[in-house]
């Protein structure tokens, strides 16, 4: 088992709770004192006026200084989330990483998380330039351009063929703070002289990659990188389809034409069928709204919710019905039959669309796994003479049912429909709203997204 850190550090561990309401109703800790006193700084120096005659040099070394706050701040962070790793921190709240540990309990996106834990193994492989970060005199994102050339690989071939990393890493430090302009030449200079004929040759598809990460608007940011044979295949597709829809008049850029080639593709695919089965089911776009919002022909905001949890407006639903199915979820009465009692074993189509209404994805504190990853979990299990209904059923993704079938426990709370976790020694895992240095939560109070799904 890990070490657990000292008391009043950050991530460490709570005392248990007097009672599973009691855990539910407690309002999370604020941080230790070091970096209560660092936020109130903050605070304090944003509340200062900028009017009133302040120069342009004022702003400027403001500015600056303001900087490197950011720089030490990121540095701080990096370097608990490295020594959290270390700890295995993120094994005791249930979780398989750091990435996870941080998004569910310091609320940053996936990308962030992976730089703030790249950079805090680079500050502990290359000690100059780790002491550079934490002096507040290099960004993060030279961190990350360092890490890039500057591999875990590299600096163990140089270790290998004797090379003085040491001085390297001064060398790189020293450059990063005085002539930032040039860090990224240095540090392939360096990766050439370490190795020199370059990483080994290997199947070109290994380099393959696609992030599509989800903004709080339901838009999407594309990132990738193809081979060369791959792209050319991506490229040419997308490009017959483009010339496809060109007309006289057309005023789109190739960008525009591109991305409205990409969903086009998609759309023709979902269309025909030909796609592979998700969850047994054909993969489709799921919009949900209520009836009169989708009825209002003007446009109503965050009225739709779609299959990703992402919300949109009612244009958008309005939309997907003009040519697809349109079912009625009604969590009532007069809907679906929402309880099947013990007549079946496995969750029927129509409890798990519910359920994907209600949880949205996995409902494990600190997950974001969306509902397509996610098993219908009974919640008193069905062998234990548990139903299958939407009240003993919660969506989990495949890791997190493992980790409840061996000793964690989930309770959706009736008063304010929030799903808890508890460890297997009864502690509660807290996750929910940042706290100011008062342990007041920031956003005043913890509550659900509010349903979309008539419950009437």
């Amino acid at each position: 088992m890990p070490e657990p850190l000292a008391p009043g550090a950050l991530g460490a561990d709570r005392p248990p709770a007097p009672s599973p309401m009691a855990a539910a109703s407690r309002r999370p800790e604020p941080p230790p004192a070091d970096v209560c006193a660092a936020i109130e700084a903050v605070l304090a120096a944003g509340q200062s006026p900028l009017d009133g005659g302040t120069s342009s040099a004022q702003l400027l070394d403001r500015a600056r200084g303001l900087a490197r706050l950011v720089n030490l701040a990121q540095a701080e962070l990096a370097r608990t989330a490295a020594h959290a790793e270390s700890v295995d921190a993120a094994y005791a709240d249930g979780l398989t990483g750091m990435k996870p540990w941080l998004r569910g309990h310091a609320h940053l996106s996936g990308p962030e998380a992976a730089a703030v834990l790249a950079a805090g193994r680079l500050a502990r492989r290359m000690p100059a330039v780790g002491a550079g970060s934490a002096a507040g005199g290099i960004t993060a994102g030279q961190l990350a351009l360092i890490g890039r050339i500057l591999t875990d690989d590299v600096w163990a071939t140089g270790a290998a063929v004797g090379a003085d990393l040491p001085a390297l890493d001064a060398l790189v430090a020293h450059t990063a703070v005085h002539a930032p302009r040039t860090l990224a030449d240095v540090c392939r200079r360096i990766a050439d002289a370490i190795d020199p004929d370059g990483p080994p040759q290997v199947d070109p598809t290994e380099g393959r990659g696609l992030r599509i990460s989800r903004r709080a608007d339901g838009s999407r940011g594309i990132r990738g990188q193809l081979d060369a044979a791959g792209g050319e295949q991506v490229e040419a597709a997308l490009e017959a389809i483009a010339a496809a829809g060109r007309c006289e008049g057309d005023l789109r850029s190739r960008e525009q034409r591109a991305a409205d080639a990409l969903v086009q593709l998609a759309a023709l695919h979902l269309a025909a069928g030909d796609l592979p089965m998700l969850r047994k089911t054909k993969p489709q776009v799921t919009a949900l709204i209520q009836l009169e919002d989708l009825a209002d022909p003007d446009t109503r905001p965050a009225a739709t919710r779609l299959g990703s949890g992402a919300t949109t407006s009612n244009t958008v639903a309005r939309q997907a019905a003009c040519d697809g199915d349109v079912a009625r979820i009604l969590l009532g009465p007069d809907g679906l039959p929402l309880d099947v009692g013990r007549a079946h074993r496995l969750v029927p189509a129509h409890i798990r669309r519910a359920a994907e209404v209600r949880d949205g994805g996995c409902v494990f504190a600190g997950c974001h796994a969306p509902a397509w990853w996610c098993d219908a979990h009974h919640l008193v299990h069905w062998i234990d003479d548990g139903e299958t209904s939407l009240a003993n059923t919660a969506l989990l993704c495949e890791r997190h049912h493992t980790q409840v079938h061996h000793g964690y426990r989930l309770e959706r709370d009736p008063d304010d429909g929030c799903w808890r976790t508890y460890r297997p020694d009864g502690r509660e895992i807290i996750t929910g709203v940042l706290t100011d240095t008062t342990g007041e939560p920031i956003d005043h109070r913890r509550e659900p997204d509010p349903p979309l799904s008539d419950h009437t």
